[in-house]
């Protein structure tokens, strides 16, 4: 594969979408730094990667504290110029408001606003002095509405959104596109197939068309990166077939 002198850093590498975005980036000759909280569990991705031909570089990351943040993209811009920071920590809880305590609204909101606002503001400090750059945020259908259970969680994705809004504005300007992915539907992962299994039964499983497969949304992040300036997206929404809106 072509080799880009560029890294592209991967906030919150998960199994799922982080690993599929990793994977896509990697495949398109991008250097990757992936951090997720337990460093550990990205040994299958490195495997995969690497057997593929191409670079990986894998850290344990807490991405709520600013010195852990700091020196994870300064490394990887170290390694090679920071393209694109891909900022993809999740925090999906569903608690009754009587029932959502204090120490679990403040941490949903560190890990899915405070943590973004941080990952954002040094990405943008290493790409500023070169006049260009991407950053991108995951965000959920909770960015947009508040559901019932989820008051932390849309609390903080609404926050995150108008950070990454804040940031476009300012940023947009100075060549760096700054933008917010919305995916309007459950993700194919082990979790949300066995949390909708205990909701609706296994028939909830059976139509493709109602989850949203990782690699769709690795695909709309290269997209989002292929925008030409003069059309640049700030948010994009994607959702299955199958999901009603």
């Amino acid at each position: 594969m072509p080799k880009r002198n560029a890294t592209v850093a991967v906030i919150g590498a998960g199994d799922y979408i982080g690993a599929e975005i990793a994977r896509k980036f990697a495949a398109e000759g991008f250097s990757i730094y992936a951090g997720r909280r337990n460093g550990d569990k990205l040994a299958p991705l490195v495997k995969d990667i690497e057997a593929a031909g191409g670079e990986i570089h894998a850290r344990s990351l807490d991405a709520r504290k600013e010195e852990e943040v700091i020196s994870f993209l300064s490394d990887a811009d170290k390694h090679a110029p920071l393209e694109v920071c891909i900022f993809n920590v999740g925090a999906n809880v569903n608690f009754p408001i009587l029932d959502t305590t204090e120490r679990v609204f403040r941490k949903v909101w560190e890990m899915a606003c405070y943590s973004g606002f941080l990952a954002g503001r040094e990405a943008a400090r290493l790409m500023l002095p070169r006049g260009g750059g991407n950053i991108f945020f995951t965000g959920a259908t909770a960015s947009l509405r508040g559901g019932s259970g989820f008051a932390a969680f849309a609390s903080a994705k609404f926050g995150l959104r108008a950070v990454g809004q804040a940031m476009a504005r300012e940023l947009g300007p100075k060549n760096i596109h700054v933008a917010h992915l919305i995916i309007d539907s459950g993700v194919d992962t082990a979790w949300v197939r066995e949390r909708r299994e205990q909701l609706w039964g296994k028939e909830a499983l059976e139509n493709p068309d109602l989850l949203m497969p990782p690699s769709s949304v690795a695909d709309a992040y290269w997209q989002l990166y292929q925008q030409p300036r003069s059309a640049w997206t700030f948010e994009m929404e994607i959702r299955p077939f199958g999901e009603k809106w």
